[in-house]
């Protein structure tokens, strides 16, 4: 069985790799094919990939290509995880926002959105090459914004099948059995959250079909009551009797997210850039076989057991229950149906199925369908180049510029990024 990896050049991959690894015995792969468009970078990544699969007696080989036909060609699953424009272009989404007094964030607001018109449609072209040379396989996108992402595909892909996936909900499991003093592996857990990525409200929590969501949200008002510096104010929670997904701070304490960006440099991407030098030069190291521990340092925590546990659970049947982004096809009552969502699925052989969900009250909904709409516009924009319907993107998101500047935010956002969107410059 064959597995492909676009953007296989990625400091994620080592985590992936012990994912496969650990997961030889249900889960049969024998090739695994690492691609990206940068050799250099594929070349340390890659190489360092193959002694830890040699290190581990070999189980399944690894190929390395900047081909990208040839890593889709006959495989069962591709999994995305690029970047558009690198660590470089993220560091310039952040600055676009800090220019114009936005928030500036690779997912959220003005740079999330330059990160989509730069990434649909790529992610769109992996999957026209699925089409044509891996029928039928599942394409599994960890690439941001996840769910946008995931909702252009199943407008302009809707036959290629797809699933959007984010560590946010595995994290978030694993962070409440903890609290909980339970030790069990997260399939064992369901978490209760409805949303879009990065945009989501958990509700409830089950350990082995128990109800704990009660044990669970007042152990979190308690710790919000005696923390010296809360995530979150105490009224907003007892008000929703929610806990929100932390992103929602950019929509809740936005004044406060934009006095820590006057503290920039660093921003987060250039954070993330050094983090990422120092992992490069540890992964070149010859005799490494291991992940360095500074791995943690990158984000993305419980990422290979999200990602490997997920394409485990549809190849072997598994029925698993896991928090990702698909249409959700009525699963809530009274929202369209064509809406990527994301919220708990059953995983099986015939594919991801939405689990029946009650709506978010009119709190949450009200600032999910104004994203929603944004998200919807942007999707337009980068499929045909639409400059209008990315004016309304701005116009309609929240965290967007106010009307009168939206055309000098837009300017500057197709300009900064012109290398990446032919689509708006042909």
């Amino acid at each position: 069985m064959k597995v492909a990896v676009i953007g296989g050049g990625s400091s994620y991959t080592p985590e992936l790799v012990n994912g496969f690894l650990a997961r030889t015995d249900s889960f049969p792969i024998t090739e695994l094919w690492l691609m990206d468009i940068l050799p250099e970078r594929l070349e340390v990544v890659g190489k360092f990939a193959q002694r830890m699969v040699a290190a581990a007696g070999s189980p399944f080989s690894v190929h390395l290509t900047t081909d990208q036909r040839e890593a889709v060609k006959g495989a069962a699953y591709i999994t995305t995880q690029l970047r558009v424009g690198w660590m470089a272009a993220r560091r310039e989404d952040e600055y676009l926002g800090l220019r114009h007094g936005l928030i500036g964030q690779e997912t959220t607001g003005v740079g999330g959105m330059a990160k989509a018109l730069r990434t649909i449609p790529v992610i769109l072209k992996i999957a026209a090459d699925m089409r044509e040379l891996a029928p039928g396989a599942l394409l599994v996108n960890f690439t941001n914004p996840a769910g946008l992402v995931t909702e252009a595909l199943s407008r302009y892909a809707a036959d290629v099948p797809s699933v959007g996936v984010c560590n946010v909900p595995i994290t978030t499991k694993m962070r409440i059995l903890n609290d909980l003093g339970i030790e069990a592996v997260p399939a064992r857990a369901k978490l209760d959250t409805l949303g879009l990525n990065h945009l989501t409200w958990h509700r409830g929590f089950t350990v082995d079909g128990e109800d704990v969501w009660p044990q669970v949200f007042e152990g979190y008002l308690a710790h919000l009551r005696t923390s010296d510096d809360p995530d979150w104010d105490i009224s907003t929670i007892e008000s929703l009797r929610m806990i929100p997904n932390y992103y929602l701070q950019y929509f809740y304490y936005t004044d406060d997210k934009l006095a820590e960006q006057s503290h920039w440099p660093p921003s987060r991407a250039e954070q993330v850039m050094a983090i990422e030098d120092e992992l490069l030069k540890q992964y070149a190291e010859p005799d490494r076989t291991v992940p360095p521990e500074g791995l943690m340092k990158r984000g993305g925590a419980y990422y290979s057991t999200l990602a490997t546990q997920l394409l485990n659970a549809h190849y072997n049947d598994m029925g698993e229950v896991h928090e990702v982004n698909v249409p959700h096809r009525g699963a809530v009552p009274g929202w369209p149906a064509d809406w990527v969502l994301e919220m708990p699925c059953r995983i099986d052989r015939k594919g991801i199925h939405p689990l029946p969900t009650d709506p978010l009250p009119l709190a949450a909904f009200g600032l999910l369908a104004q994203v929603k709409a944004y998200e919807l516009l942007t999707v337009e924009a980068a499929v045909h180049g639409d400059r209008n319907a990315a004016y309304q993107a701005l116009l309609t998101h929240p965290l967007g510029p106010s009307a009168d500047k939206v055309q000098a935010v837009l300017t500057d956002l197709l300009e900064t990024n012109k290398a990446y969107l032919p689509q708006f410059f042909s």
